[in-house]
């Protein structure tokens, strides 16, 4: 059985191995024995390895244990996971905020404590993973929309039942193509049929809006969409996850979310090492400005290469290639030439659209951009792809 299911995810090119890494994960990363140039993570801000950032991980590890012992309900709430959330309730200029160990253990707990049988949840064709989970996990009626489709929703919105409680779930920022959900018209479309909104924004916290409060901020919504969940594992470069809204919505997740209730809490050091990045965020408005500057010189290089790209707005710069294999012989080229930029394929993403994904964070230099567009130009015409 194992040996068929891996021979036939070979033979068609969609084989996974993991990369051994003999550093941490800055723009430059250690592999093979060899200093490659790393544009696959989602540390945004390159917060990650910041001194501050590392030695609040170490200092409340040494205060307080590696571990946080059990659930926060059980063994009691640590003051790194209270800081941090006091912290992010402000930072997100909502009443209150709840840690959790993922974002994915935040969107499994949190979509079925919202919404169960009888229900109805409304969600893009292109959500997360963890949020088609927490869908299928709430026992409620899910219905998908097509990608960003306003009028698709509106219609599906337009069919249910009067009364009927629905929720429409959706990423803030769609991780494999960089770009948004149009979140003024699912406001809307909220209000209108008194529908409640989830928005996913692991990768718009600390990235969109000018103060990188998220997606919401970008789109001017601030009081209109009152509940969201941001990771602390891509610009705030530690780990875990939060919900933030309401006071009363806040503590009913605390009784009703499985994963927070049945979970070991997260790490102390990475409660407050995510804390520490928060202060920095704010402190230090031009690690935001850098990424922005070095994710417009990398979009428009790309594109007066020739490459394809999906209509991201984010740092998140995907190269359509369309066949697996071809996708992973792009990777395999930039590889070779000491470029990391992974080969992203079904069941990732839909068939055929396999894809280069290509990631570029604050803490690249320009000439480490320039080196890379000339690899991905030689990569691609070596390939076929330009």
């Amino acid at each position: 059985m194992f040996e068929d299911y891996l021979a036939d995810l070979a033979a068609k090119h969609l084989t996974r191995r993991l990369l051994p890494l003999d550093s941490g994960t800055g723009p430059v990363v250690r592999l093979g024995g060899r200093d490659v140039l790393l544009f696959a993570s989602n540390d945004y801000l390159g917060l990650a390895h910041h001194p501050e950032v590392v030695e609040a991980a170490v200092r409340a590890t040494q205060t307080y244990g590696a571990g946080a012992g059990a659930a926060r309900l059980i063994s009691g709430s640590l003051p790194p996971h209270q800081q941090l959330e006091h912290a992010l309730a402000q930072f997100k200029r909502s009443d209150a905020a709840l840690t959790f160990g993922s974002g994915y253990l935040a969107n499994i707990g949190a979509i079925p404590a919202l919404i169960g049988g009888g229900g109805l949840i409304l969600a893009d064709r292109l959500c997360h993973a963890s949020l088609i989970d927490g869908c299928r996990l709430s026992g409620a009626d899910v219905r998908i929309y097509r990608h960003n489709d306003m009028a698709h929703l509106s219609a599906l919105l337009g069919k249910r039942r009067q009364g009927r409680r629905t929720l429409i779930v959706t990423d803030g920022v769609f991780s494999m193509d960089g770009d948004l959900a149009p979140l003024p018209e699912l406001a809307t479309l909220a209000e209108t049929y008194e529908a409640d909104l989830y928005v996913d924004d692991a990768h718009g916290t600390g990235v969109m809006g000018s103060h990188g409060r998220g997606t919401v901020e970008h789109f001017g919504l601030e009081g209109r969409i009152p509940l969201q969940m941001g990771t602390l594992g891509k610009a705030l470069g530690s780990s875990g996850a939060f919900i933030a809204g309401p006071s009363q919505l806040v503590q009913y997740l605390l009784h009703r979310c499985r994963s927070f209730l049945f979970a070991t809490a997260p790490t102390p050091g990475s409660a407050a090492a995510a804390a520490a990045a928060l202060h920095i965020l704010q402190r230090e408005p031009e690690r935001h400005r850098r990424l922005w500057e070095n994710r417009e010189r990398l979009f428009t290089g790309l594109c007066r290469l020739g490459f394809s790209l999906t209509p991201t707005l984010s740092p998140i710069l995907p190269i359509i290639i369309g066949r697996a294999e071809t996708a992973l012989h792009v990777a395999e080229q930039l590889l070779a030439n000491d470029i990391f930029a992974p080969a992203i394929r079904p069941p990732t993403v839909p068939a055929e659209s396999s894809r280069v994904r290509v990631t570029v964070t604050s803490e690249h230099t320009a000439a480490q951009i320039d080196q890379a567009l000339a690899v991905f130009e030689r990569a691609g015409k070596a390939t076929g792809v330009l």
